[in-house]
C-alpha cells in the first residue's frame, strides 16, 4: 500500500479511503461496522442520545451533520422501534426534545459494547509504535473535511 510514501494524487487518496470504507464496513448502510444489524445512521443517533441523555432534535441534526428532514425521518424510525421518545421542548413550542427509552438504552449499550470490542481488536492489530500516527492521520483528515 502507500505506507512508505506520500500520496502524490487525489486518485491515490480516493483509492485509499475507498479501501478503508470497504474494509471497515462503512459501505453497508443497514449494518454497523461492528456487525450490529441496524442502520449506521440509527447507531450514530443512539450513541449521541446515550452520551447526552436528552437532546433537541435540531441539535441531533447538527451533530450528525444531517438535514432536519432526514433527522425527523430517522427519529421516526427510532420511535417506531420503541427506542426514542419525543417531547415538546419546555422553552419552545415548536422544538422537540429526544430521549432514549429503556429499550433504547439497552440497544445503545449493546452497540457501545460491540464498538468497544471492534475497536479493541482493531487497535491490537496496529503495531504499538504506529498507533499515534494512525490517530494523528485520522485527526488531520477529519479537520480537512471540516474546512
Amino acid at each position: 500500500m502507500m505506507a512508505d510514501r506520500e500520496p502524490d494524487s487525489s486518485a491515490e487518496l480516493q483509492s485509499a479511503l475507498r479501501g478503508f470504507v470497504r474494509a471497515f464496513g462503512l459501505h453497508q448502510p443497514e449494518t454497523t461496522p461492528c456487525g450490529q444489524p441496524i442502520p449506521v445512521s440509527e447507531a450514530h443517533a443512539l450513541g449521541e442520545l446515550a452520551q447526552e441523555g436528552r437532546l433537541r432534535q435540531v441539535e441531533l441534526a447538527r451533530r450528525l451533520r444531517l438535514t432536519k428532514s432526514t433527522v425527523s425521518r430517522l427519529v421516526g424510525q427510532l420511535t417506531a422501534r420503541g427506542w426514542v421518545e419525543r417531547a415538546p421542548a419546555p422553552d419552545d413550542g415548536r422544538g422537540v426534545v429526544l430521549r432514549l427509552t429503556p429499550a433504547g438504552e439497552r440497544a445503545a449499550g449493546n452497540l457501545a459494547a460491540a464498538r468497544r470490542e471492534k475497536f479493541s481488536r482493531l487497535l491490537k492489530s496496529i503495531p504499538a509504535h504506529e498507533r499515534a500516527g494512525v490517530l494523528h492521520a485520522l485527526d488531520i483528515l477529519t479537520k480537512a473535511l471540516d474546512e
